[in-house]
């Protein structure tokens, strides 16, 4: 089980994950994908990984954007599975060529 992460602690992580940001209990992002299908296969690649964590983000897609929510619930906040998983977000989204909202 992972411990949640301290105040300092997520916005010191924060600040290497362009378009993250902090909403409560949880971190949040939008990518835009340049198709419908690429931000499918974003969803897939991220579904991957989230599997080999056994750590499963929230996320709903309208067209080619896709809003995610990371949080760790067992522990109600943030730990460093979410920093990591909004890591690897980013990765697969870079390869895919969505782009974050800022």
């Amino acid at each position: 089980m992972s411990r949640l992460l301290t105040d300092e602690e997520i916005e010191r992580q924060l600040r290497d994950l362009p378009g993250w940001s902090r909403d409560d209990a949880s971190l949040r992002s939008s990518y835009t994908a340049p198709t419908f299908p690429a931000g499918i296969d974003l969803i897939r690649r991220v579904a991957d990984d989230a599997e080999q964590m056994n750590h499963h983000p929230d996320f709903a897609v309208s067209y080619t954007r896709i809003d995610w929510a990371l949080s760790t619930h067992s522990e109600h906040g943030i730990t460093q599975l979410d920093i990591e998983l909004a890591h690897r977000i980013a990765e697969s989204a870079a390869q895919v060529g969505a782009q974050v909202e800022v």
